[in-house]
């Protein structure tokens, strides 16, 4: 019997779409040098240059994480399951500032007796906990997919105060998921719209909105008069910045993240367990890890964990039950399945640990390296360019990075389909000598093509700017935008 190792959804395209090897080995290292292996496009998402793990992936074997093991030197036996969690962004009753303040918890209307009625029949609940709702201030980061159903419970359960941040306005392609918008509310800026969805759901809750980028500079402001903070952020500079604040602060963290068909959630608080960067100390380097614009996300899965974020949010606000401290829940949409992983709070945490180094919020588009990215300059050709040059030089050959789904949806005639994963497999196929232009949905990738084009002796190389999406707007209109 081998060792089965687990693979994320987001590293699968490397080991052809499977979510599970069987691999034999004595210890953890042994295993991953053998996936690295056989599987060379993992290389560089598993180990860094010098051969290390990356801070940014943590393995775990059965339940527990190898940091708090021997780590690569781990042992492990047949039967042993092997799971490999890259950064994709149980407790007891807490005390917030809304149980504290019990004596001055405010009153319950008729009219919010009969709308909590559900509640109030609940031992756990009943009109004292109803009142602790109603007294509580949640600040949601984000109202897209995690934020809309986070939001939308939380109001219905009675939170007296949600506090928004977002600058984003809404879009046809928000629709699919994020169930706080709708139709007649896209071009709106989406704090308006939720506005209007909350009040329309429960003209009880006071909404308070932020229309700006949480940045270092306002973040303690914005966070400090709150009680929990859930987060529903989509990057990753965002997310280490909700962490070290909420942990300046001594503030939950409800955390929740999404990606394809698998979630991930859990509550980084502290004072009783771990932070976020406990759990990943550094962030992947930019363009490593897809956004869901790249990659996708089931429409449903942001309403299931932003559904948790709002459970994990209500229990602490009512101080009943075990909260996710301490503990990862991951879900797998396709089997329908959850797991849970036990997280060890880490006294090396440069914010939260024994001595720590960060105490003030910082650059964290530095930190995450945005902005550090290499240098394109010249490299890029705009779609109207493209489309002149490739009239006049037929020659040119024009590389689609996308995935094979997304070529059925939408493609440039004329254009060769090579998925970001297999390019490094398939230079052999390219002619050096022509003149060579890659492109994407947006650009991103396209980018991260060139790279490794450049890379590897390829000098006649640009990447389209805006992807196929400006090549629809600009060039060819018939084409279908997604």
């Amino acid at each position: 019997m081998a060792v089965t190792v687990l693979i994320p959804t987001p590293l699968r395209s490397y080991v052809g779409g499977r979510d599970a090897l069987e691999l034999e080995g004595g210890n953890v290292g042994e295993l991953l040098e053998q996936l690295a292996g056989e599987h060379t496009g993992l290389k560089r998402h598993l180990f860094a240059d010098d051969g290390r793990l990356r801070s940014f992936v943590n393995v775990y074997v059965n339940d527990r994480d190898i940091r708090q093991l021997a780590q690569r030197d781990t042992p492990v036996k047949p039967g042993d399951t092997v799971s490999i969690i890259p950064s994709i962004a149980g407790g007891t009753a807490m005390d917030v500032s809304a149980q504290d303040a019990a004596p001055l918890l405010p009153k319950l209307s008729h009219e919010e007796i009969l709308r909590y009625s559900r509640h109030l029949i609940l031992p756990d609940v009943g009109v004292e906990g109803q009142k602790k709702l109603k007294a509580a201030r949640v600040l949601l980061v984000g109202a897209g997919g995690l934020g809309s159903p986070a939001a939308l419970y939380l109001a219905a359960a009675g939170v007296g105060t949600l506090g928004i941040v977002d600058f984003d306005v809404v879009d046809k392609t928000n629709l699919q998921r994020q169930v706080l918008h709708g139709t007649s509310t896209v071009g709106m800026p989406k704090l308006e719209s939720a506005k209007q969805r909350i009040h329309d759901l429960n003209p009880n809750v006071r909404v308070e909105t932020f229309e700006t980028r949480l940045t270092a500079e306002n973040a303690l402001d914005i966070i400090r008069d709150f009680d929990i903070v859930a987060d529903g952020t989509d990057n990753f500079p965002t997310r280490y910045l909700v962490n070290d604040a909420c942990v300046l602060l001594s503030k939950p963290n409800v955390y929740g993240s999404i990606f394809r068909f698998e979630g991930q959630a859990s509550v980084f608080y502290a004072k009783q367990g771990p932070c976020y960067r406990c759990l990943y100390s550094e962030p992947p380097p930019p363009g490593l890890v897809p956004s869901c614009a790249e990659g996708g996300v089931l429409g449903v899965l942001p309403g299931i964990i932003g559904s948790i974020q709002a459970m994990e949010t209500i229990k602490l606000i009512l101080g009943v039950g075990e909260p996710l401290i301490g503990r990862l829940v991951l879900f797998d949409a396709l089997k329908l399945q959850f797991r849970e992983l036990k997280l060890a709070k880490d006294p090396e945490c440069p914010v939260c640990g024994t001595h720590p180094t960060i105490t003030e919020l910082i650059d964290y588009e530095a930190f995450c390296g945005i902005g550090a990215e290499p240098s394109y300059d010249g490299a890029e050709i705009t779609a109207q360019d493209l489309k002149a040059e490739w009239d006049r030089t037929p020659d040119l050959l024009v590389i689609d990075v996308r995935e094979p789904h997304e070529h059925e949806i939408a493609h440039i005639d004329g254009a060769v389909l090579i998925p970001l994963a297999e390019l490094p497999t398939r230079l052999g196929e390219l002619d050096g000598h022509r003149e060579i232009v890659t492109h994407c949905h947006h650009g991103a990738r396209s980018l991260k093509a060139l790279e490794i084009l450049k890379a590897a002796g390829f000098s006649k190389v640009r990447s389209l700017r805006g992807g196929i999406d400006a090549w629809a707007v600009n060039v060819d209109p018939k084409l279908p935008r997604y």
